[in-house]
C-alpha cells in the first residue's frame, strides 16, 4: 500500500468519527460528556463494548501470539467472562446505587480522602501507560507505512495520531464514545472476517478446508493442564483472566463510565453480560486469522518477523492480497485505536478533573473551563509516554499491557475487595503507603520465584497477588474499637 492510499483511509474514517462525535456530542454538558446522561440503550452499549475491550492490540498482537501461545488466550477469555458475571452482580449496583460519576468517589465514602486521590492515581498511572502502549502500536504501523516512505520522524507521527483522538473526543464524551465504538465493532468484525476469507481464497480452502487447516494446526491448542510452571497453564490463565477483567474493566473509569451510562443497572447488567459472551467469539476468529497468517507465510515462503506483532502488518499491506485487504487491515486498525485511546483519553479527563483536582463548589462554566484544559493535557502526556515507549519498547505489546495492569490495577483491586467485603474502619492515611508497598514486593516476588518456588514463573496472575498484598496491608491498618 501506497503512504497515499493510508491517508486516504485514516481521513475517511476519521471525517465519520468526527461528525459522530460533533453530531452525538454537539449540547453535551459536563454530565453528558462524564456519564452520558444516563440515557443509553442497553443494546446499543452491548454491541460497543464488544468493541471498546479490542484495541489495536488485539487486532494485532493477539493473531501474532498464536506461534507461541496457541490458542491459550482463550482461556483467559473465559476467566474475563467469569469476570463480567461478577461486576454485572457485584460492582453494578453498588454503583448505581451510589450514583457516581467517578467510581473512585466510593473509596472516598468507604475509606475516606486519601485512598480516593490513591484509587484515582493509581487510575491515571494504569490508563495512561496503558493507552500510550496501545497507541504506540499503532504509531508503530503508521510508521512504516507512510511516515517512515515520507522520511519523517515518529514525533510527527505521534503528534499526528494523538491530535486526531483529542479532536473527535473534543465534545461528545461518552455520549460519542458508545456510538463511536458501534462503528468500531462493526468495522472490525466485517474486516477480520473478510481478511479470513481472502486469505482461504488465496489458499483455495473452501468452509471445510479452513476449518481442517485451523483445527489441525499445533498452533490451535487451546487447554493447557500438564505443567504448572507453564505460563499457559490453565488455572494461571483462567484466574488471571477472572480478576483482570474485574480490575480493567469493573474497576476501570474508562469502561465503567461505558456501562454507567445504561438507563438502571438492570440494562448495565444485560449490556455486560451480552457483550462477555460476545468477546469470546471476536477473540477466536482473531485467533483463527492468526494460525492462517502463519500458515500462509510458511506455504508462499514469506520470512515471519521476529517480533510477532509485525506478522499482521506484513502480509495485509505488503501486497500479498488485493488492494481492499491492505485498506480492511488499516480500517481494522484505526477503528481500533482511535476509538481505544479516545476513550482513554475521555476517561482520563473524567477521572483527573473529577478525582484530582476537584469540582466541589465549582459551577458549571468553571468545570466546562478546566475539564477542556485537563482534555488537552491529557493528550499532550499521552503524546511524551508514546514517545517514550518507543524509546523502550523491547517486547510484545499484548504482553506489556496485561504486565503493566499486573502491577497498577493490584492496588484498585484490593483497596475495593477490601472496601467491599470488610466493613472494619481502617487508618486512610497510610493507604497511600500500601498502594505502593504492594507493587514493589510484587517485582521482588516475581523476579525471584523461580528460585524459591522451584522453579515457578508467574503471569499475569501476579494481579491476584499484587491485590492480595493490598489487602492484608489494609488489614494491618483496621482501627482498633475506642474503649468507652
Amino acid at each position: 500500500m501506497t503512504p497515499v492510499v493510508v491517508l486516504i483511509t485514516i481521513f475517511a474514517y476519521f471525517i465519520v468519527l468526527f461528525s459522530i462525535s460533533y453530531v452525538v456530542g454537539h449540547r453535551a454538558d459536563n454530565q453528558g460528556f462524564f456519564v452520558g446522561n444516563r440515557k443509553s440503550p442497553w443494546y446499543v452499549v452491548a454491541f460497543a463494548m464488544i468493541g471498546s475491550m479490542i484495541s489495536g492490540v488485539t487486532f494485532i498482537s493477539v493473531p501474532g501470539m498464536v506461534a507461541a501461545s496457541g490458542f491459550s488466550y482463550l482461556q483467559m477469555v473465559l476467566g474475563f467472562i467469569v469476570g463480567q458475571l461478577l461486576i454485572a452482580y457485584v460492582l453494578v449496583p453498588l454503583f448505581y446505587r451510589m450514583n457516581l460519576v467517578s467510581i473512585y468517589e466510593y473509596l472516598e465514602n468507604r475509606f475516606g480522602l486519601s485512598s480516593y486521590r490513591t484509587g484515582a492515581w493509581f487510575f491515571f498511572i494504569s490508563k495512561m501507560l496503558g493507552a500510550a502502549v496501545r497507541l504506540f502500536l499503532v504509531c508503530v504501523v503508521l510508521q512504516m507505512l507512510v511516515f517512515a516512505p515520507l522520511h519523517l520522524p515518529f514525533i510527527l507521527n505521534v503528534i499526528f495520531t494523538v491530535g486526531l483522538v483529542w479532536l473527535y473526543t473534543f465534545r461528545g464524551g461518552v455520549k460519542s464514545l458508545i456510538w463511536t465504538d458501534t462503528l468500531k465493532t462493526v468495522c472490525l468484525i466485517v474486516s477480520v472476517i473478510l481478511c479470513i476469507y481472502y486469505i482461504a481464497a488465496d489458499m483455495h480452502l473452501d468452509l471445510g478446508g479452513l476449518w481442517q487447516t485451523i483445527r489441525g494446526s499445533e498452533m490451535s491448542q487451546m487447554f493447557y493442564f500438564d505443567d504448572v510452571n507453564d505460563k499457559r497453564y490453565f488455572f494461571k490463565q483462567f484466574l488471571a483472566g477472572v480478576f483482570t477483567m474485574i480490575a480493567m474493566n469493573g474497576l476501570d473509569q474508562d469502561m465503567m463510565q461505558r456501562n454507567l451510562s445504561c438507563k438502571n443497572s438492570k440494562d448495565s447488567q444485560k449490556n455486560m453480560i451480552t457483550s462477555g459472551i460476545a468477546q469470546f467469539f471476536v477473540n477466536a476468529l482473531f485467533l483463527m486469522l492468526g494460525v492462517l497468517l502463519y500458515v500462509y507465510a510458511a506455504t508462499e515462503g514469506i520470512a515471519v518477523p521476529q517480533k510477532s506483532d509485525e506478522l499482521f502488518p506484513q502480509i495485509a499491506t505488503q501486497g500479498y492480497f488485493p488492494l481492499v485487504v491492505g485498506i480492511l487491515f488499516v480500517v481494522g486498525l484505526i477503528s481500533s485505536a482511535y476509538s481505544a485511546a479516545g476513550s482513554a483519553l475521555t476517561a482520563l479527563t473524567t477521572s483527573f478533573t473529577v478525582d484530582i483536582l476537584g469540582v466541589k463548589g465549582k459551577s458549571e462554566e468553571q468545570v466546562v473551563h478546566l475539564r477542556k484544559r485537563v482534555h488537552i493535557g491529557m493528550a499532550v502526556v499521552m503524546g511524551v509516554v508514546i514517545f517514550v515507549f518507543n524509546l523502550l519498547n523491547n517486547t510484545s505489546v499484548i504482553d506489556a499491557v496485561y504486565t503493566l495492569a499486573s502491577y497498577t490495577y493490584g492496588p484498585i483491586l484490593g483497596l475495593f475487595a477490601f472496601g467491599i467485603f470488610v466493613k472494619a474502619p481502617v487508618k486512610d492515611r497510610y493507604i497511600p503507603l500500601v498502594a505502593i508497598l504492594s507493587p514493589v514486593l510484587c517485582f521482588i516476588l516475581d523476579r525471584n520465584s523461580q528460585a524459591w518456588f522451584g522453579g515457578y514463573s508467574f503471569s499475569y496472575e501476579l494481579l491476584i497477588m499484587n491485590a492480595l498484598f493490598t489487602f492484608i496491608g489494609l488489614s494491618l491498618l483496621i482501627k482498633k474499637p475506642v474503649k468507652a
